[in-house]
């Protein structure tokens, strides 16, 4: 099991007042699995997804990502689940502006202390994954939204992680650059990457093995109307 969440609650305090944002969350991802998370705006989407990728820190409950209780980590164990275990892909892109493809993949890498020659083996490796070998050098100026999620991806999957977090990873593209990310995330479920996926849209959902619904911060199982 990659995510286990067990009566997961979290609350943020406006003023004086404390707002439930994820109410008794229970969720369980399976190695593998494809998931797809839907909610309306407000609906406690991206909450959940900052609590599975150890950005945020939850209220009561209990979280476990690859079987390792997130809420017993210190902070220095957390930066370590976030960089090892998760990878990370938002709606805009969160590329460093003056820096490659090539240096915009690596850099993971270089957090993670991997030596300089195989970080660009590595970071060479998975764009040319994502159909971009013959822009390593080009900075996220000189690309298309569509490139840039890729480098995007291609920067998540960088340090193999086992969680690959996407956040309406469609969100800021035209509809062809979309159905490229969705078929590159296709081809990395079929090699076994675990997917977990934010998204407004019921035909990119559609796309995931298995869909859940958050409304008002609870978690339901998806049913076709």
């Amino acid at each position: 099991m990659i995510v286990e969440m067990k009566n997961v609650c979290k609350n943020y305090l406006q003023g004086k007042i404390e707002v439930p944002a994820l109410k008794d969350v229970c969720l369980q991802v399976e190695e593998g699995e494809y998931l797809a998370v839907m909610g309306p705006s407000g609906s406690g989407k991206s909450t959940l997804m900052n609590i599975v990728g150890c950005l945020d820190q939850l209220t009561s409950g209990t979280l476990l990502i690859d079987g390792q209780d997130v809420g017993r980590c210190t902070d220095d164990q957390m930066s370590d689940v976030r960089l090892h275990k998760i990878g990370f892909i938002f709606q805009s892109f969160h590329l460093m502006p003056y820096e490659s493809a090539m240096e915009n993949v690596a850099l993971p890498l270089s957090y993670a202390g991997v030596p300089k020659k195989e970080r660009r083996i590595r970071a060479l490796e998975v764009l040319e994954k994502v159909g971009l070998g013959d822009r390593v050098d080009f900075l996220p100026t000189q690309m298309s939204g569509g490139q840039n999620q890729r480098v995007a991806i291609a920067r998540a999957m960088v340090n193999r992680p086992k969680l690959l977090l996407a956040d309406e990873p469609t969100g800021a593209l035209d509809s062809a650059s979309g159905l490229q990310v969705m078929d590159i995330f296709d081809q990395l479920h079929k090699e076994g990457v675990t997917i977990m996926m934010i998204t407004h849209d019921i035909n990119i959902a559609r796309r995931a093995e298995r869909i859940v619904v958050i409304r008002d911060g609870v978690l339901t199982p998806y049913e076709e109307e």
